[in-house]
């Protein structure tokens, strides 16, 4: 099996993804890497992509259970194979569906982790330095917790993506959907100071490089902030801060929507912030937010024991 290419099947699948459905370079990595495990099991079984049958594609699904793959990742790889085989119907490769009649792949609901708002200002006012990196990461926690951005939608900033003097900015989320969120005058100041003199100029002087120059969050080499770099510096300043529980950039984008809602924003409001296709996704965080209730109330009411 060639390890950059996949069947001519797959590749018209992922190209016309790309072109005329305009999915994200991320989607189309995802669903590459999906479908070269499929054509993997393909090619053990000496079948080809027309020989495929319903039978096949459960033993395929099966396979990937018996191997401790997470159910979103089934139900990705499962979302992916009913749209290659709807293509190739489409396109007419083929005549029938053999993924019609698989069955829907159950993911559990899980809570969002948020950090109570009193950790939130422990992380936040544990960055308090005046050096580049100091202000840099203070910016990046103002903006990951004031705007619930994902961190992917951070690190792709470029400096015409901001609007300081209506307090908004520009990201671009997931299918490359554009929407403006708000900019709260914390993420405000942090920002200001990010991009000042002491701050991202510093490293831009240091730095030989000029690829990165309109990225808005930059290394320590003056190249543009990777989704990994920006992960591992959320988990280093919180332990710094002393705080024991695992916190991520997503686990900020939880907090953001779930303190929201609990100081009573209306859910749709949250949705267009957080960017989601969806309300009943953000519906996830009320249930959240109904737990912080339900222990105010047990604890303040003097009839609730």
């Amino acid at each position: 099996m060639p390890s950059n290419r996949l069947g001519p099947q797959s590749e018209a699948y992922l190209d016309w993804l790309r072109v005329e459905k305009g999915r994200s370079v991320r989607t189309i990595s995802s669903y590459r890497q999906d479908l070269r495990g499929f054509e993997e099991y393909l090619h053990n079984r000496h079948l080809a992509v027309g020989d495929v049958g319903s039978d096949h594609i459960d033993e395929y699904l099966a396979r990937l259970r018996l191997t401790s793959h997470a159910a979103s990742s089934i139900a990705r790889s499962r979302s992916c194979l009913r749209g290659l085989f709807k293509f190739l119907v489409d396109e007419g490769e083929r005549t029938d569906d053999p993924t019609s009649a698989t069955a829907t792949i159950r993911i559990p609901s899980r809570l969002p982790k948020a950090l109570s708002e009193e950790g939130v200002g422990t992380l936040l006012d544990g960055v308090n330095g005046d050096d580049p990196l100091s202000l840099r990461d203070r910016a990046i926690l103002e903006l990951l917790y004031g705007t619930g951005a994902r961190v992917s939608e951070i690190v792709t900033l470029d400096l015409s993506d901001m609007a300081y003097d209506d307090g908004l900015i520009r990201l671009l989320g997931k299918g490359d959907k554009e929407r403006i969120v708000p900019l709260g005058r914390a993420a405000q100041e942090a920002l200001g100071r990010w991009v000042g003199p002491e701050g991202r100029d510093v490293i831009l002087e240091r730095s030989r490089l000029r690829d990165d120059r309109q990225a808005l969050f930059l290394n320590q080499r003056g190249q543009r902030l990777s989704r990994q770099g920006a992960h591992l510096m959320v988990q280093q300043r919180a332990r710094r801060a002393g705080i024991t529980t695992p916190v991520s950039p997503h686990v900020l984008r939880h907090s953001c929507a779930t303190h929201m809602l609990a100081h009573g924003a209306d859910v749709r409001v949250v949705q267009e912030l957080l960017g989601h296709a969806s309300v009943a996704t953000t519906q996830i965080y009320t249930k959240v937010s109904d737990d912080h209730l339900v222990a105010a109330y047990h604890s303040a009411h003097p009839r609730a024991q």
